[in-house]
Formats: C-alpha cells, structure tokens, sequence
C-alpha cells in the first residue's frame, strides 16, 4: 500500500508498505477520506508543540470496516470513523470515564502514525458507527467533536455571551456548538476572511477584528458592559491566551482548546477579583462525537462549509504547502483516497 510520511519539517515522502495484518481486538480500514488539521500544518511547518520525526500524520479519517476483531455491532463494509486517541484504559484518568486525557495517551497520526495510508489498523474500541453519514461528513466528525468538548467544559448556557478567539476550524467548531447551546457567540481573529465565513457561512451575530479594533471596548458594547461569561481560546497564541483574561466577565469561565508551548501569565487580582475558572480542554470523548454525528443528523451543522480545498491522495506532498499561506483561504482540505 501506498503511504505519506512527514520525514522532517517541510519535507514529504510517498513510499510502500505492507498492508496491515489483523491483530487481536483490532480493526482495518480502508481510508476514503483524510481531512487536513491544524496539527498537520504545524508538524509540517515545525511547530506542533512536543512533536517528532519522521511520522506519518493524519486522524481525521473517515474510511470502509474491512475487517474486525472484538469489534460488536460492526459489519465489514460499514462506513465508520473513529476516535483517534489511544488510552490505556488504567490509568486515573481513564477510570474517572476521561480517557482523551489519559496518562499514556497515543493520539493517531501525533504520538504514533496516522492515516495518510491507503489502510490503517485500529483498536476496535474506537471505531464509531457512520450513522448514513457520507465520508466527507464523517472526516469531520473528529474536529468539530473537539470544539463540542471545548463547549461541554465550559458547560454553555442558552443566552450566554461566548467569545471564541480563534477561526479556525477548531474555533468554527466550537462557534457551532456554542450556539447549538444556545449562546450567543461572538468571533474572534485577525483575519477578516475568516470573520467573513463566520457571518456568511454559520451565522454568528458578533464579530471582532483583534488587529483593526479596540477588543475591550468592542466586547463592552456587544454585551451592554457585562463582558462574555465564557472565552474560549482556539488560536494556541501565547499572546491570545494571555490576552484574553481581560475579556472574561465576573464570574466567568475560561477555556484553553489551542495548545502553547510557553506559561500562561495573568495578573493574579484581576483574575482573582473575577472568583473566574480557568480550564484546559483535551480531544474529545465518545459522548462528544455522538453529539456531532446527532447534530449533523438534525441539520444543525453543515459539513460541507467547511471544505474549501479538495484533492486526490497522489497530489498531497505537491499541494500540501500551499495550505500554510492564509491568501488561499483554507479553511479545511480534504485528500480524497
């Protein structure tokens, strides 16, 4: 089978491989689509935190069963995705029912090699039904379930102001969920293209220029001086992060989805003051991405506003950087297999 390994920064490389062999209480796919993260950009680019090399990325899959072992309720030739964080199932986060922080984490295609392979074996334990969903759909399960948790974690009331920093796709996903909660969500970024998709495409009432507009005063008059109960950071912006404190209403929650490599600095009274929480938002778990897949189901999210770019698995290594450069107005690739 043919594979794509991330050998170094800026550098890929198809090669050959055998196609996996069944292994006990596990389960082969055959790949159909991979969706392209913002963790495949900054390994490429070198800058996903805690990160080696060579690796073979990819977890936003969508593929075929082919075969299973251990796996009840699955049929060969379903459409399935799965949950592409390995646990061990022992440990004290995996005994509190939270494995996507589990101490021995393995997350496909960051810690152990991915999906960029024509098939992939997998516990059966993390296989998810597709639910009719088509393969398009079912590659973006994984992403938009880490925005569901980001929103779960910071337990979004209807009528609450929720400011999300960040437009990417992890923080597209979470402006969905957020307002699938009913809150009322107010868009965060530099990029005005990408405030432009929240208007047009999802329908978020608030957006913010961080780099044209003064953000304070901006949040003071979009929630008549009470600032947003709850700020979510998708950017993994040292800067963004330490930033956004000041945006948090008393009383507030605050809630790390993007991932820094350097220490969150805060001016202790006026976090104080605010008696606010600060919590950190890890993957995803099984009952985020049955929520997703229900959402998608119900027509509360479309999928397909997200795909922007669209290519064959032969022309990844060739296309692959130019989905770095913000003028291509990606918003989220998906390599057909």
């Amino acid at each position: 089978m043919k594979i794509l390994t991330c050998t170094t920064p800026g550098t890929f490389e198809y090669n050959e491989a055998a196609k996996p062999e069944l292994k006990k209480d596990h389960a082969i796919l055959k790949i159909k689509r991979i969706g392209i993260c913002g963790t495949d950009l900054h390994a490429f680019e070198g800058t996903q935190p805690f990160f080696s090399y060579p690796r073979i990325l990819g977890h936003e899959l969508a593929a075929e069963l082919v075969e299973a072992d251990g796996a009840e309720g699955f049929e060969k030739g379903e459409r399935v995705t799965f949950i592409p964080y390995f646990n061990c199932g022992t440990c004290i986060a995996c005994r509190m029912g939270k494995p996507n922080c589990c101490t021995k984490i393995n997350v496909c295609g960051v810690h152990v090699d991915g999906g960029m392979v024509e098939y992939l074996q997998v516990p059966s334990y993390s296989l998810i039904h597709g639910e009719g969903l088509s393969f398009d759909e079912l590659a973006l399960v994984e992403p938009l379930a880490i925005g569901a948790h980001g929103v779960r974690r910071a337990d979004v009331q209807p009528g609450e102001f929720v400011l999300v920093v960040g437009a990417g796709p992890i923080g597209l996903g979470i402006m969905e969920f957020a307002r699938i909660a009913g809150a009322q969500v107010i868009a965060m970024d530099i990029n005005e293209q990408r405030l432009d998709f929240c208007k047009n495409k999802l329908k978020v009432h608030h957006t913010i220029n961080g780099a044209t507009e003064d953000v304070v005063e901006a949040l003071k008059k979009i929630t008549n001086d009470d600032f947003p109960t709850v700020v979510i950071d998708a950017t993994g912006s040292q800067r963004a992060i330490n930033n956004g404190f000041q945006y948090l209403a008393h009383g507030g929650r605050y809630v790390l989805v993007g991932l820094q490599k350097g220490e969150i600095s805060v001016m202790h009274p006026e976090f104080h003051k605010r008696e606010a929480t600060l919590m950190s938002s890890r993957n995803a778990t099984r009952a985020d991405f049955e929520h997703v897949i229900a959402s998608m189901k119900k027509g509360l999210v479309d999928p397909t506003n997200y795909i922007t770019h669209r290519v064959n698995f032969d022309e990844v290594k060739a296309e692959f950087k130019s989905w770095l450069d913000p003028k291509n107005g990606v918003i989220k690739a998906m390599v057909e297999v």
